[in-house]
């Protein structure tokens, strides 16, 4: 088993993106009373696992917060735990809050990944999506997180925008490669009911392009990313070569354990999986009372981690190794599902090779139904 990793939620955000549904408040009042809980919430946890070999810290924005505040999160984080020497330690980022000061404070203090939150180089998009940094801001801070000296660079963009020309994607992403970035993350939009455009949506003020459109969009990213030399190694994920990938992500695709920490972030330690409050004056509340600030928890029964396994394998490249898979979960699967399998095959969504079972390229495109096997 792979060592467990620490992904730490921050909860604010200078302003909300308008398709954005994760936890976080545009109000930075509470964030000493949030350092001081998430302090507490380590204490409760120091023991619980052995040690971790990632640190992902997230959010909301990470990066509204003061070079000192993320320096505390740090120390307070090795102070606390075990974290190998090696550790990849990445922190995402707002173009509009990074300067070249800055991030060198960030490398020195021991991150050694950034992710910028790009999403697009298109002015429109940009505004839009409520994005609250410009296409300048997003080309300078590349320029300057390069100058820094960091050569593990992640980068988010966003395709499948309501009225986005497929140009103004495939003009974004060749801007994007053309910075060398050790990693891209391509999301596909998703809309979901509460945001701003969830609610454009539902008054059918906008529409998202229809699945034609967004296959298109799906292949013809892949295509230049490989052109360009990347791995396509997880349905929306690209590497510049594998020991690029994260390593703090494949944690959540193989079901290694991970603690999360902050308000909403979620844990895992094998079989049982549990959820902070998506509520910061609740979490400080608990925690000032030395409480786990859980909302609900779940045990997964050996059947609902064997088809997780099945689901998140199926949206890698590298896919499922048979036979570890049967020795984990109990579970032979070309001999309980062979008939599947041998149509998937035959559509050519699935392939057997070197004792996996993986997804062809088209298969990515509906890696969530092929779990349905």
């Amino acid at each position: 088993m792979n060592a467990p990793g620490l992904y730490i939620h921050i909860p604010f955000c200078r302003s909300k993106c308008h398709y954005c549904s994760f936890y976080s408040t545009t109000s930075l009042d509470l964030a000493e009373n949030f350092l001081d809980a998430l302090r507490r919430e380590m204490d409760i946890y120091r023991t619980s696992f052995p040690g971790f070999d990632t640190i992902y810290i997230g959010g909301g924005t990470p990066s509204v917060l003061s070079i000192e505040n993320l320096e505390t999160i740090l120390d307070g984080a090795a102070n606390r735990f075990t974290v190998d020497s090696r550790a990849e330690i990445t922190v995402e980022v707002n173009p509009a809050d990074i300067d070249l000061i800055g991030l060198k404070a960030l490398r020195n203090m021991g991150i050694n990944r950034i992710n910028i939150g790009a999403q697009s180089f298109d002015e429109d998009i940009l505004k839009f999506l409520g994005r609250r940094h410009n296409r300048r801001e997003a080309l300078s801070a590349l320029t300057a997180v390069e100058r820094a000296g960091f050569d593990n660079i992640g980068m988010d963009l966003i395709y499948g925008v309501p009225g986005q020309e497929i140009t103004s994607w495939t003009d974004t992403l060749r801007l994007a490669l053309s910075f060398n970035p050790a990693h891209l993350s391509c999301y596909q939009l998703t809309v979901e009911p509460e945001t701003p455009l969830g609610i454009r949506q539902a008054k059918g003020e906008i529409f998202l392009p229809d699945e034609e459109t967004l296959a298109d969009l799906f292949f013809q990213t892949s295509g230049i990313t490989e052109k360009a030399g990347y791995i396509h190694y997880e349905v929306s994920n690209f590497a510049r070569n594998l020991e690029l990938q994260s390593r703090h992500n494949q944690k959540y695709w193989d079901h290694t354990p991970y603690l999360g920490l902050g308000p909403a972030a979620h844990s895992f330690d094998g079989c049982r999986r549990w959820w902070n409050y998506p509520s910061l004056p609740a979490y400080i509340k608990d925690l000032e009372k030395e409480t786990p600030p859980v909302a609900a928890s779940e045990t997964l029964a050996d059947e609902q981690l064997r088809l997780e396994a099945l689901f998140l394998g199926l949206r890698t490249k590298s896919g499922i190794r048979l036979q570890d898979y049967k020795l984990r979960y109990g579970y032979d699967l070309l001999s309980e599902k062979a008939e599947i399998i041998s149509l998937l095959a035959e559509r050519g969504l699935v392939k057997i090779k070197n004792g996996c079972l993986k997804p062809t390229l088209v298969g990515m495109a509906v890696a969530d139904s092929l779990a349905l096997i």
